[in-house]
């Protein structure tokens, strides 16, 4: 089991209660995980995929400000279904996954910046303003001051189960991991285990508080669109 990664950004209150809804939600057990990742072929995707305006992220938080609908699952919404089939995926998203992970594996941080893009369509990853570039962001957010932890802290959210919100809606996401869409309370042990290769013991206590996993998650649109990678300030 990977080493559990101490959070370079530590919890928020305010995102925590802004979560707290989700207590009241159930999910079915987790399945078995998914056997591997498709072979990798970066670089080509990139250049293939038309580069950098190829891949677009959410809008700004000014023009899509994160909203009960798009931070959390609708707890009036029938529960989301755990997956772990990443074949189950649009194609879309498979690809803007497997282009995220593939430069989460290389440990070259700027291999991301292609993927999160620029002005008001790039990948939200801060719930204030990042007030500069963002993979300069990203590596000051790394607790060792290079990027590489938070590129894992990435990859492991990346390889995790996943859960489908707001299906057949404009408003459809697909979020990793599944914690983010139920109540820790609810979570098995084995489900416990798959936590703990995300976030540590420590934290997990802390998240207790709240009932809610306010640690990093991530959400891509059925046609490809790396919405956000955010966590707690």
């Amino acid at each position: 089991m990977p080493i559990p990664f101490r959070p370079a950004v530590r919890l928020g209150p305010a995102l925590a209660f802004a979560l707290i809804a989700m207590a009241g939600l159930t999910l079915p057990a987790a399945a078995a995980p998914e056997s591997g990742d498709p072979p990798s072929q970066y670089a080509s995707d990139v250049q293939s995929g038309g580069g950098e305006d190829a891949f677009t992220g959410a809008d700004s938080a000014d023009e899509a400000a994160p909203e009960e609908d798009f931070t959390r699952p609708d707890p009036d919404q029938p529960r989301p279904e755990i997956i772990y089939d990443a074949s189950r995926l649009p194609e879309p998203v498979q690809r803007m996954r497997r282009l995220i992970i593939e430069a989460c594996r290389s440990g070259d941080l700027e291999k991301l910046r292609p993927l999160i893009g620029t002005g008001d369509s790039a990948t939200q990853i801060s719930f204030g303003e990042v007030g500069g570039d963002p993979i300069e962001f990203l590596r000051e957010s790394s607790g060792d001051g290079e990027g590489l932890e938070i590129m894992a802290i990435l990859l492991e959210v990346m390889q995790s189960g996943f859960v489908r919100l707001n299906p057949d809606t404009p408003e459809e996401l697909y979020v990793w991991p599944y914690f983010f869409a139920i109540p820790l309370k609810d979570l098995t042990r084995e489900q416990k285990v798959e936590l703990f290769t995300i976030v540590t013991a420590g934290d997990y206590e802390e998240m207790k508080t709240y009932g809610a996993y306010v640690f990093y998650r991530s959400a891509i649109t059925p046609d490809g669109r790396w919405l956000f990678f955010v966590a707690g300030d």
